[in-house]
Parts: C-alpha cells; sequence; structure tokens
C-alpha cells in the first residue's frame, strides 16, 4: 500500500527529478498550481492553455530562468524561516508529489508543512510578489493563490494553510486560510469537469483572455483555404450578429471616450495637467527622439538594407466582413 500523507497518497519523491521526469508527473492530472487556470481563475493561463499543455500538445514554459521564478526559489527558504521566527511554529519540507485518496487527478506539491501545537499540521505556501503588485494583496490573498492553496487542502484533507508573501523586498505578510468544505466541493467539480475534457480530448471554450487568444493562434497557426458555409447555423449565426452588436457597441464607448478626452483637452489650454478628485490628466509633448530614416535609407543604400531584411512569422488575422463591405 502507497504511503500517505494526511488524508493524500504519496505518488513520488520530488528528490533528485529530472525537468523530462517532473513533467510527466505533472501530466498525471491538475497540480496546485494548475488549479486557478483549470476552473478559469487565473489571470495568467487560461484553460485553453492548461488543456495544451495536459493533452500533451505543448510542453509547458520553462519558468525557471525567469528573474521571479529564479528570486522566488532562492528567497523561498529564507522565508519560511522568517514565517518560523515570527509564529514560533516548525516547518519542514515536504519532498513529495500528493495525490489525491479518491480523486486521482489532483495533485499537490506543498512549500512546507506547519506543525503547530494549537492547531495541529498545516501547510505553509510561501509567495514573493513585486512592489507594483503590492494593490492585489490589499484585500486578501489574490483569487488565484486561494484557489492554488484550497486544492491543497483538498488534496491533503488538512485544515488550514498559512500563505506568506514577502512584498517589494521588505513587506512580510502572512494570511490565513482556513478549510471551507463547500468551496473545496465547488473546485472539487468543476476540475473534474476540466479533467473530463482532457480525458475526451474535447477544448475548453475560450474565455477573451489574450493567453486563450494565443493558444488558439498556436493550436491553429494557418488556414487551408476553405470557407464554412454557416448560414443555416442558428449557434453560428446567434455568435456572429454578438459579434456585431458587441463591435458596435465599442466603436460607441470609444467615441464617447475621444469626445470627453477632447473636451477636457479644451479645458486644459496651455496648462501641462489638471487635477480632480478622483485622479489627474497630463498633456504634455514628449522629448524629441530621433528615429531611422528607412525611406532614405532605402534609397541611398538599397544594397545594404537587402543584407539585413529577415522573414517575420505572424499569426492569422481575423478581419469581419458585414453584407455592407463583404467583398
Amino acid at each position: 500500500m502507497r504511503e500517505r500523507y494526511g488524508q493524500a497518497l504519496r505518488l513520488a519523491s520530488t528528490l533528485e527529478l529530472s525537468r523530462q521526469q517532473w513533467l510527466a508527473l505533472r501530466g498525471l492530472g491538475i497540480g496546485s498550481s494548475d488549479a486557478a487556470s483549470s476552473v478559469g481563475l487565473s489571470p495568467y493561463k487560461s484553460a485553453l492553455s492548461l488543456w495544451l499543455e495536459k493533452t500533451g500538445r505543448r510542453e509547458p514554459e520553462d519558468l525557471s530562468e525567469k528573474q521571479a521564478v529564479l528570486w522566488g526559489t532562492v528567497l523561498e527558504p529564507v522565508l519560511a524561516n522568517v514565517y518560523a521566527e515570527q509564529t514560533g511554529r516548525r516547518v519542514r519540507r515536504v519532498n513529495a508529489v500528493l495525490q489525491h485518496a479518491e480523486h486521482s487527478h489532483m495533485l499537490a506539491n506543498l512549500d512546507r508543512e506547519v506543525r503547530c501545537p494549537k492547531l495541529g499540521q498545516g501547510i505553509l505556501e510561501i509567495k514573493t510578489a513585486s512592489y507594483h503588485s503590492a494593490p492585489q494583496w490589499e484585500e486578501g490573498i489574490p483569487v488565484a493563490y486561494q484557489c492554488q492553496v484550497l486544492h491543497q487542502l483538498a488534496v491533503t484533507g488538512l485544515n488550514w494553510a498559512d500563505v506568506a508573501v514577502l512584498i517589494g523586498g521588505q513587506d512580510f505578510r502572512i494570511y490565513r486560510v482556513t478549510r471551507d468544505d463547500d468551496k473545496i466541493s465547488d473546485l472539487i467539480e468543476r476540475e473534474q469537469d476540466f479533467w473530463a475534457l482532457v480525458r475526451f480530448d474535447q477544448p475548453p471554450p475560450p474565455d477573451g483572455s489574450d493567453d486563450a487568444g494565443q493558444a488558439l493562434n498556436w493550436l491553429f497557426p494557418r488556414d487551408n483555404g476553405t470557407t464554412l458555409d454557416l448560414s443555416d447555423s442558428t449557434d453560428g449565426n446567434a455568435l456572429f450578429h454578438t459579434l456585431l452588436a458587441l463591435r458596435e457597441r465599442r466603436e460607441e464607448l470609444e467615441q464617447q471616450e475621444a469626445q470627453a478626452k477632447q473636451q477636457l483637452q479644451t479645458v486644459l489650454g496651455d496648462a501641462t495637467g489638471a487635477l480632480f478628485a478622483a485622479g489627474r490628466i497630463s498633456w504634455k509633448k514628449p522629448k524629441d527622439r530621433e528615429q531611422t530614416d528607412l525611406e532614405r535609407l532605402t534609397a541611398d543604400h538599397p544594397d545594404l538594407l537587402q543584407q539585413y531584411r529577415k522573414p517575420v512569422s505572424s499569426s492569422r488575422r481575423f478581419v469581419i466582413h458585414t453584407e455592407r463591405n463583404a467583398t
């Protein structure tokens, strides 16, 4: 029988894992860092992008060399020690991939476990955040990280977790997450729905984010020259009419915004800026910048310019044609 951790099963040790072994383990299910993406609550990765990874179509991006990730890894043991000193609790590593005892697709890695005489065993999740990210933490833990911790509580069966975050390199905070079985049940159900899409190889609907748009361009990089006739499709026509209505509304709002902006510019006149109860505006000329005169360079040195040309990769362009402008 496999060794347990709380209510979870120890799927594998994380000591001395290669990147390929790590990716293979991640492909077996939804990890805690995947939880928010799988239910559409991540500001960074869409469910569609995650689906591409879990179905083996695309390898997850290697983030280990990114500065934010690199410094987060370096500071993790330091912040774990700071947490232990400030709280008086014992912390230790859990070098294992954990698996939910009933829902085998739910996996988790813990930064640290916490031992507390009064509360018993808990989880410590460690984060670092830039100064610019500070507003996201003013009202508590960002939603995506709440999903991550609730997922960990779901997998382990534990009752509480602390999120320790260092903001801007000097603002250290500790937030508490207490087990909420209603939220956990909802998260489990929504993750099951996503994993069913992975199992049956059905993509989740795009969510309108830039990341989902990039995922669609990756999934369908080229067109085949054919034209689908959806003129009798109820769903297709409904989507197209919705798109047209939203575009008209956007154009109307853009015109109203431009008019309000011009009215404020009229009020400013020669002034550089103005203060309001809710903020401020400025209207000033930027410093002059130099730029290469490509037209003159092309005329004077056509052979030289040709030497430095290179092909430019571009994604497919989505264009709307209505009956008025269709050709």
